[in-house]
């Protein structure tokens, strides 16, 4: 019998959809240049209406010196020329509506570049009017840092002294990514302005990075003794975050069609994470990240998943699901290459109640790439996992250069990869298909209740649904045959046809529904 009831009818789009992440520079090139773009995208779109997704969020593809490839914004309302223009944009975004399917973008709200002209402006003087537009501090009386924060992408002082006015900026990232003061009113106006721009363009939603840093302690105090050490931004919990995120809310409320805030906050405090669902009027989804770091182990898993619905339900509020981006090594990398465990773990993503996150590549069953020296970009070594898509079987797998692109391929990309994948209906490909189709024509795997079962050591089980629509998942963590007492049709299996009764003997390795 589910424990965690199920929605109501009539819901928003968003609690029903599979939402897939693009990294733009790696998704598909069209200029030549070796890194990927909107056209790209434009292009693949029916790559993603066939494999059954509902919406795609788009990484950052603003201008930007690339700091942090793009999560440092020096434009909020405009396209990098690496990856097209405004019109590019309008079109994708047309193109996709008319395919059915929604355009989320990510929103940085936390920090701008260095290049942004506001922080131009900021730096040039104590007493410029937008000075207090960014979080400037006097070091202390011994001449040290203002506070003992640490950044979270080399660990260093979150605090730059800048020369020209001899005081510190914050910047809880890179020194290029000086944090905005949304406790300044005229910055706050300015980035819900920013808001309102992509709406008006007809975007969907939005990702929202680490938007739980906004608000700030007024104080910036030093991190207490045990947490010394630590990047401030897995600490950062402040009312005034709060407060915003209701104004934010308000924005997208303002909009019709259901626009949806999706915030980034990795706080591993349960239930400080579902504080930012508000009692409806803050973000409409926050991403889970305890399903990232869990190890594949049926035990680490099933507490995730308890612990999350129970910090959830007394809000109300609906899950996310999430086992890659583009901040972590891939699942399949992390869980030791297996392609087993990557199919089982599509089964577990994609029948979990709640909204589940894919990043692009799992359907490929891509790895990291493996980055030589000389091939890193970024500074907190996410390379691996940004790797280039690979299209089609022959070189340039799709992209349109004769050149190296923008970071090495992932192993094997001339098995691993759309055309090759496409062609075999045993393919991982075909299983992302499969899984998908299913759950959009089960009514009890898009807003059933849910339910944990019994189950042996090793093997993880749930019930999604209730009556003669409920659905039952298992899947068997061991690399053994597993004995499961339940009764049903197989609707899916990793390991074999469908239709069958299920003879209650898992296989090795295996994640089954069943009707």
């Amino acid at each position: 019998m589910p424990t965690h009831p199920p929605p109501t009818s009539s819901e928003p789009w968003w609690k029903t959809a599979v939402v897939y992440q693009i990294y733009p520079r790696s998704f598909c090139d069209t200029t030549g240049n070796g890194v990927g773009d909107l056209e790209g995208i434009r292009r693949h779109l029916d790559h993603l209406v066939w494999l059954g997704i509902d919406a795609i969020w788009l990484s950052p593809f603003f201008t930007s010196p690339m700091f942090d490839y793009g999560y440092d914004v020096a434009d909020y309302c405009d396209v990098d020329r690496l990856f097209g223009d405004l019109a590019t944009f309008d079109a994708l975004v047309a193109d996709a509506h008319a395919l059915g399917i929604r355009v989320i973008i990510d929103w940085v709200p936390n920090h701008s570049s260095i290049d942004h002209p506001w922080f131009v402006e900021s730096r040039s003087s104590r007493d410029n009017p937008k000075r207090d537009w960014y979080v400037w501090r006097d070091p202390k009386p011994d001449g040290s840092l203002p506070n003992n924060w640490v950044e979270s992408l080399t660990y260093g002082p979150a605090w730059t002294l800048d020369q020209t006015t001899g005081q510190y900026y914050l910047h809880n990232f890179l020194p290029q990514q000086p944090d905005l003061n949304w406790a300044n009113p005229g910055l706050k106006t300015a980035m819900l302005d920013t808001l309102r721009f992509w709406l008006d363009r007809g975007v969907d939603g939005f990702r929202m990075d680490v938007v739980h840093m906004i608000g700030k302690d007024p104080e910036l105090a030093d991190e207490p003794p045990e947490f010394v050490g630590l990047p401030h931004d897995i600490l950062n919990e402040q009312p005034e975050t709060h407060v915003h995120l209701r104004d934010i809310r308000k924005v997208l409320d303002s909009y019709e069609g259901d626009r949806v805030a999706i915030g980034e906050i990795p706080l591993f405090d349960l239930d400080l994470m579902a504080g930012h669902y508000g009692d409806d009027d803050e973000l409409h989804l926050v991403f889970n990240f305890p399903l990232i770091f869990a190890q594949w182990d049926a035990s680490q898993l099933r507490n995730v998943l308890t612990t999350t619905l129970a910090a959830l339900e007394p809000r109300g509020a609906w899950p996310t699901w999430v086992l890659s981006n583009h901040d972590f090594p891939r699942h399949r990398t992390r869980y030791g290459g297996s392609e087993a465990y990557a199919r089982a773990a599509a089964v577990l993503l994609l029948t979990l109640q709640g909204t589940p996150f894919m990043y692009a590549g799992e359907e490929l069953g891509l790895l990291d790439a493996v980055i030589p020296p000389d091939r890193v970009r970024d500074p907190a070594g996410r390379d691996g996992c940004r790797a280039p898509l690979p299209w089609t079987a022959e070189p340039p797998h799709g992209w349109s250069t004769d050149t190296e692109p923008w970071l090495p391929w992932p192993p094997v990309p001339e098995h691993s990869n759309a055309e090759v994948l496409r062609d075999d209906p045993t393919s991982i490909l075909h299983l992302y298909h499969s899984i998908l189709a299913l759950r959009r024509d089960t009514p009890a795997l898009r807003l059933g209740g849910i339910g944990m079962l019994q189950t042996p050591p090793g093997v993880l089980a749930f019930q999604r649904g209730d009556g003669p629509e409920a659905v039952t998942v298992v899947v068997n963590f061991t690399e053994g045959h597993m004995p499961f007492d339940v009764a049903g049709v197989v609707a899916l299996s990793t390991t074999r046809p469908a239709n069958d009764e299920f003879d209650g003997m898992l296989h090795p390795d295996e994640a089954v529904i069943l009707r």
